[in-house]
């Protein structure tokens, strides 16, 4: 079973540049706003969280000071991501709240029903299994706990186009982008109840002209000063490339939420 896959390309510099584009502590769109839509009416007072992928630490450690949980697990395969993520409850005072462990590939290594509600944002499209993840998660949640989570997706199972290979060649970051029809079906075999996903391409194919706007912009200088040109330059075409597939509905991040019956 490989349930959590990510690219070795998340060092230090890539942190660097992925956080200039959306915030310090973000690895991904959207920043706080986007994870106040995805936990809109849940209540996480006092719950036991888990965080899939949790990158550099920003929404890990926001779960607890801005949201309130008794205690967050934040889990991921690189190491760089996942020393800021301590370093950064460290400075946020709340270290004891907060577990980050980095994990290899596989079955999540935690106990079954720890948790109220098991969280990731933009991480589950580097798991190219989402019946085993979606069967681990299951196991992992306490009954009647949620499921909470934002994906990139593509539009249609089968062969991707022309134009999503060579948008997801560029990305080089092991991308395993399923159909909302697969997310939907891997959610229900193990039994999740309440099964809503939220199509997000309007959303964000506004986002990602804005993004490349910055990265050409008067911001360039300081995108290139992160990666270096050369890198700086693939980083412009892949969001070219993002562009077409976005414009084209191809590309369509999804929300998500699913809960497990009591």
């Amino acid at each position: 079973m490989k349930n959590i896959v990510m690219s070795e390309h998340y060092d230090d510099s890539f942190i660097r540049f992925l956080e200039a584009v959306w915030g310090e502590g973000y690895l991904s769109p959207g920043g706080p706003e986007e994870v106040s839509g995805l936990l809109s009416g849940l209540d996480l007072e006092g719950k036991q969280v888990l965080d899939i992928g949790c990158g550099s630490g920003g929404i890990t450690v926001s779960l607890v000071t801005d949201y309130q949980a008794a205690h967050v697990v934040g889990i991921d395969v690189e190491e760089p991501g996942c020393q800021s993520a301590r370093d950064r409850a460290h400075r946020a005072g709340v270290a004891d709240r907060v577990t980050i462990q980095q994990v290899v590939p596989g079955p999540i290594p935690l106990a079954d029903e720890s948790f109220d509600i098991v969280f990731s944002k933009d991480s589950i499209v580097h798991i190219p299994d989402k019946y085993s993840l979606a069967k681990d998660v299951h196991r992992l949640l306490l009954p009647g706990g949620w499921f909470v989570a934002s994906d990139w997706l593509i539009d249609h199972d089968g062969e991707p186009s022309a134009e999503m290979k060579h948008y997801i060649q560029l990305e080089d970051l092991d991308f395993g982008m399923a159909s909302p029809e697969l997310y939907r079906q891997a959610l229900e075999q193990p039994g999740f109840v309440n099964i809503e996903l939220i199509n997000r391409n309007h959303w964000y194919r506004e986002q990602a002209r804005l993004e490349h706007a910055r990265l050409t912009g008067d911001e360039k200088k300081k995108f290139a000063d992160i990666l270096g040109q050369d890198e700086l330059d693939t980083m412009i075409e892949t969001w070219q490339a993002m562009q077409v597939v976005l414009d084209t509905g191809e590309h369509c991040p999804h929300q998500f939420r699913a809960r497990k019956a009591h």
